[in-house]
């Protein structure tokens, strides 16, 4: 389907300031939304499988060994250590589990973990899989795919006219190659970005219709949380009147992707996640993110059945890729069998499920990057947000006394 709007008319949207005049555009998103997709929902969730020390310059990463950023440090995870991270987000009520790895591309035999983990999460769960693992020839993606893989996830990240102001060192033209890769091996492609990195709305309309033009089966929208000591760790928060105006704009330019919505949303959006979800959204991404925490599912779900909308997960879930009503997804009931054996710890345990669940505010573990940190490619520098008026006080001492 071609997109509802003109890029002149997505201007003119992006121009609005009046929050009655967003909410009309609200409506005629949530319109388009229900006209493709019903009450069905795409609900995920991901591990950081292999984190930190990552050789790119990408400006709003804290993963990158340019920033001067705390982050969570870890090799790749063994395959049944994945197996335990996609339990626990099937028991939190996703459609869905991301597979996610820092870098460009894996080593033979981190990419044999992955393989495998993905081997695992189809054989012991319900839950549709996903990979994000940077660049990959062909071959590899035809590997992920017989191992059960069903979407591969590589965004363009922002604007091909502003993205030299974001890496230097992963090009443009390569993530389009990786895409290509993974739509020639016969798997669904998960393509987005990141908003408020410093482009303009001009520069957000050509990414909506570079995205458009790319067609993916699934658009991941993020909103910078700015990282302390990385290029972009001094930007604001953008409004969050802005960015489900934004959202709405993406959808009605991109009437058949699935949307989600993913980093960032609790911190630029808040209490109006609500209205996010209603500018057009088929889900998000529920639990943690990369190097930072996220709602409870709880309330992730609750955003949609408050709308009316069907978060259960189908008996055959982790068989069909794409949960929406076109597939036919939303014929007759649709059971949550996980949850269904969760009522009590004596049920789980009689019915053959061990899920280790863990406290998300506990779960991510911080550290330093004690070696030197070398200058940007790009001959940026990190930057950190300016000191608020309460931080000024540290022991009763301003800082820099």
């Amino acid at each position: 389907m071609p997109p509802l709007i003109t890029r002149d008319e997505a201007r003119a949207l992006g121009a609005l300031t009046d929050h009655a005049e967003i909410e009309k555009l609200v409506e005629r998103a949530w319109d388009a939304r229900l006209a493709t997709f019903g009450d069905a929902t795409d609900l995920c969730s991901l591990v950081n499988a292999k984190s930190g020390g990552c050789a790119q310059d990408c400006g709003f990463c804290a993963q990158s060994r340019f920033a001067e950023s705390e982050t969570p440090m870890h090799a790749m995870m063994e395959p049944e250590q994945i197996l335990e991270h996609a339990k626990a987000a099937e028991a939190a009520g996703a459609h869905r589990f991301c597979m996610v790895t820092q870098g460009q591309g894996l080593t033979k035999r981190d990419f044999s973990k992955i393989l495998e983990g993905a081997r695992l999460v189809a054989e012991h769960t319900n839950l549709k899989r996903c990979a994000s693992v940077g660049h990959m020839s062909v071959d590899r993606a035809k590997q992920l795919k017989d191992a059960g893989i069903q979407r591969v996830h590589h965004n363009v990240e922002t604007a091909e006219s502003y993205y030299p102001e974001v890496s230097t060192t992963v090009r443009y033209e390569g993530r389009m190659r990786t895409i290509d890769a993974v739509r020639e091996a016969g798997l669904e492609t998960c393509v987005g970005g990141i908003l408020n990195l410093g482009e303009s709305d001009d520069q957000r309309v050509e990414m909506a219709f570079e995205l458009a033009s790319i067609n993916p089966t699934s658009v991941p929208i993020n909103l910078l949380n700015p990282r302390p000591g990385t290029k972009f760790g001094d930007r604001d928060y953008l409004d969050p009147w802005e960015a489900v105006k934004w959202i709405a704009i993406f959808r009605l330019i991109l009437p058949e992707a699935l949307f989600r919505l993913c980093g960032g949303r609790v911190e630029n959006i808040g209490d109006l996640q609500p209205l996010a979800v209603k500018a057009g959204l088929n889900g998000v991404m529920m639990g943690n993110f990369l190097t930072t925490l996220g709602n409870t599912p709880e309330q992730d779900r609750k955003m949609f059945t408050d709308l009316g909308l069907n978060v259960a997960r189908h008996e055959d879930n982790g068989s069909d890729p794409r949960p929406d009503n076109r597939s036919g997804w939303l014929a007759g009931d649709t059971p949550d069998l996980v949850e269904s054996y969760l009522d009590t710890a004596e049920q789980a345990l009689a019915a053959g499920i061990e899920i280790k669940l863990w406290d998300p505010a506990s779960q991510l573990r911080f550290a330093k990057k004690e070696k030197v940190i070398p200058a940007r490619p790009d001959g940026a520098a990190n930057k950190w947000p300016a000191p608020k008026d309460e931080d000024l006080v540290v022991s009763g001492m301003p800082h820099g006394l």
